[in-house]
């Protein structure tokens, strides 16, 4: 398991090719002293035997698909299913993949680029695909680009699945959390999409308003407001950490664990989008190339 280290004088973050996963992001908190703000092992190894896809590209599509499968050009393809529910792009999706290492830069705007090929059918899914994930610091900036083509039409959703921990406390009641998102994707018990999307406004789902998370716990697509460049924000007192996330899909999954406390921002498509017909298009063809690109900023409060 090979291990890249980038820094700027404000962010360290640590990467394996392993799952292509962000082990440590290091940021300073109101006493100049450093925080790792993700969820991870000491131990890369340990990885091995995760299942909570802790800091992990998530692939081919990142979410739940129903029935394990999707018909695309009048094809049905089958997934791997446990009670008709699809996840996380199957029994062995790319955060459980050995990626290759690209490209590391050192400098001003230091990057690791690593890349992965997803053969036609892997876990079902047509299509040779050549994915490629970039990380990228910029001053207090981590910016993660995601990127995709294939030599035939398959569907695609790829995201970064850290879980962030932005102080050493026990909970996260008392984050602060605000997200621009004014309606989200309503699901049925088992977290599947029912098709609507439906109004936060009245629920417990509303952050329109920054608020402390309280009680109320997540696994919810919330849809992004089309005219808002943030999609949410998210801060501890205690360490007075914030961190800022903007994207340029349509999604924004917010989960918080029962096991551990920490939140993750999922930024990505609508869950199940190959079977909902009025859900923004997870297809990707010959000739495209998929573009997932997003910016969490870490500042003080």
């Amino acid at each position: 398991m090979k291990q890249v280290t980038i820094s700027t004088p404000f962010i360290t973050l640590i990467v394996l090719d392993y799952g292509a996963i962000i082990q440590k992001l290091l940021v300073k908190d109101k006493n100049g002293e450093s925080v790792n703000v993700v969820v991870g092992f000491n131990s890369p190894e340990k990885y091995l035997e995760d299942n909570k896809f802790l800091g992990a590209c998530i692939g081919r599509y990142a979410g739940r698909i129903s029935n394990g499968k999707f018909e695309l050009e009048r094809e049905t393809y089958d997934l791997h299913q446990k009670d008709g529910v699809h996840l996380h792009g199957g029994k062995k999706g790319f955060g459980l993949k050995y990626w290759t290492i690209e490209e590391v830069h050192q400098g001003r705007q230091p990057f690791v680029k690593l890349s992965y090929h997803s053969k036609h059918l892997e876990e079902g899914y047509p299509g040779n695909l050549k994915v490629y994930v970039t990380y990228k610091l910029i001053n207090n900036h981590l910016h993660i680009i995601h990127e995709a083509s294939t030599d035939l039409t398959t569907v695609i959703n790829l995201t970064n699945h850290s879980y962030f921990r932005l102080d050493g406390t026990s909970q996260i009641d008392d984050y602060n959390l605000q997200l621009n998102c004014s309606r989200m994707v309503e699901t049925y018990a088992n977290l599947l999409p029912t098709g609507a999307l439906i109004p936060v406004n009245g629920t417990s789902f509303d952050f329109l308003n920054e608020k402390k998370i309280g009680s109320t716990r997540l696994d919810t697509p919330f849809v992004i407001d089309s005219k808002s460049k943030v999609a949410g924000k998210v801060s501890s007192d205690k360490t007075a950490i914030s961190m800022e996330v903007s994207t340029n899909q349509p999604a924004l999954v917010c989960y918080t664990p029962p096991e551990f406390p920490a939140i993750c921002f999922e930024t990505q498509n609508y869950p199940d989008a190959p079977n909902h017909k009025n859900f923004p298009s997870s297809r990707l063809r010959p000739g495209e190339i998929y573009k997932n690109e997003s910016k969490f900023v870490f500042d003080l409060l």
